[in-house]
């Protein structure tokens, strides 16, 4: 019998995502139909953590900053061990995705996405919120191709009567230089300057500002140490001088921006429109009476086999409704998820990815039917990261779904490659398939 998981009105799908605090997972409203992400956060985690505040503050600015250009926050719940926290589920990736796939873009695309930028970090500024942590790999795509932010677990709500923050957050590529100087700073000032890193990135394929040595590349920042190729357009590379100014003092403002020649070129505003109020008690509740049941929780144990994909899940793993792209995907599709279906019990499969990953020089740390491998890029210069799960598609079917969790997409593809390259004895193939393993690829999904 097939165990339907359902929290409040949701039901609960596979997982497309998995962090240190959190896992996030597909879900459907079963009164509207709508397809949701739903992050859900361990309480005792949190809390051993001392991540409460964090915690609260996040889900604060998410039902703050309400835009057509920000991740929607639809409701948060909460029973006695965790926190669920619905929102709009993005099916077009990150925008850093779409950099590392199609190199640079055209004038008219960066400005474009640099607008709606724009259009969302004003917004946000308008309400207080400083994000602090800006950067192409934080910024998704919807299938209409517009661009969202997410991820304010860094941002900032300035306390009544401080002007200036003071902690040092963000990415070094992508941060501002006064931010560095421990010196405190103006949120609104440096958001700024992480968007002019973001367009030059947009325009040029790569960093302004990049080094192996944190040293050097703080001194690059602080400088404004950068260059624009030749290639970009006069506006373009004045806009982007005026943004990446190291004085925040005299740095453009987002107002300047907006009157700004280059930036206006088929400007479309975006049209707000009214939210309905997101309801915290839940939240609340579960903090401060961790007697109080304010959800369902899912039913079933998720220890006993690997988990049975829905007709929800299966859908959302195919391109429209053809479920055989489950197991052959054309190579038009996009990158950075891929599969593989294996015949043999579930336990084998996940022994043997163990033996295999581990004779890779790789570390396995396996929970249930997951497994993270995790270890040094093939350079040594960076680390590499990725999850494994098995689900059960049939009695008969098992499915092993492989995503990135850190490192370089060509780093991804290698592994890949390799790995299953050692997997021939336990991954199937369609009878007219030839006996090279082919690599599928899938939607990227929020990690």
């Amino acid at each position: 019998m097939v165990v339907v998981r359902k929290v409040g009105k949701y039901e609960i799908g596979r997982t497309i995502g998995e962090g240190t605090f959190a896992k996030v997972k597909f879900a459907q409203n079963t009164e509207t139909g709508e397809s949701v992400a739903m992050k859900v956060l361990d309480r005792s985690t949190i809390i051993k953590h001392k991540m409460v505040d964090q915690i609260k503050r996040e889900i604060s600015i998410m039902t703050l900053v309400r835009h057509p250009h920000v991740v929607r926050l639809y409701e948060v719940l909460a029973s006695r061990t965790k926190i669920y926290i619905i929102l709009e589920f993005i099916t077009g990736g990150e925008l850093f995705d779409k950099i590392v796939h199609h190199g640079r873009l055209s004038e008219a695309g960066a400005r474009r996405y640099f607008q709606q930028l724009i259009d969302g970090v004003d917004y946000c500024h308008s309400k207080g919120v400083y994000h602090r942590d800006l950067k192409p790999e934080n910024l998704l795509l919807d299938s209409q191709g517009n661009l969202k932010i997410s991820d304010f677990g860094l941002s900032a709500l300035p306390e009544q009567g401080v002007s200036l923050l003071r902690t040092t957050c963000g990415t070094p590529n992508y941060v501002a230089p006064e931010v560095l100087s421990h010196k405190g700073y103006n949120g609104a000032v440096a958001d700024v300057w992480s968007c002019g890193v973001i367009l030059y990135v947009l325009m040029a394929g790569y960093l302004p500002f990049d080094d192996l040595d944190l040293t050097t590349l703080y001194s690059k920042v602080a400088a404004a140490d950068f260059s624009c190729p030749s290639w970009f357009p006069v506006g373009a590379k004045s806009l982007i001088h005026r943004i990446l100014d190291p004085n925040p003092e005299t740095r453009i403002t987002i107002q300047q921006i907006r009157d700004d020649d280059w930036f206006k070129k088929d400007y479309v505003p975006v049209k707000l429109f009214q939210y309905e109020d997101v309801n915290l008690d839940d939240v609340n509740a579960v903090f401060d009476d961790p007697e109080e049941q304010r959800a369902n929780e899912p039913c079933g144990n998720e220890d006993t086999g690997p988990l049975i994909l829905n007709a929800f899940d299966l859908i959302i793993l195919s391109q429209g409704l053809n479920l055989a792209t489950l197991f052959d995907r054309g190579q038009d599709s996009i990158k950075y998820q891929t599969r593989f279906v294996s015949r043999k019990p579930a336990k084998v499969v996940l022994s043997s990815m163990e033996v295999v990953a581990q004779s890779m020089g790789f570390k396995t740390h396996i929970r249930n039917y997951k497994m993270r491998v995790e270890g040094l890029s093939t350079d040594k210069s960076s680390h590499f990261s990725v999850m494994l799960e098995i689900f059960e598609v049939a009695p008969t079917f098992f499915m092993v779904d492989i995503q990135k969790a850190a490192g370089d997409a060509s780093e991804y593809l290698k592994f890949y490659k390799s790995f299953c390259s050692n997997l021939d004895d336990i991954i199937w193939k369609p009878p007219n398939e030839s006996s090279k393993s082919r690599i599928t690829k899938t939607r990227s999904k929020r990690r």
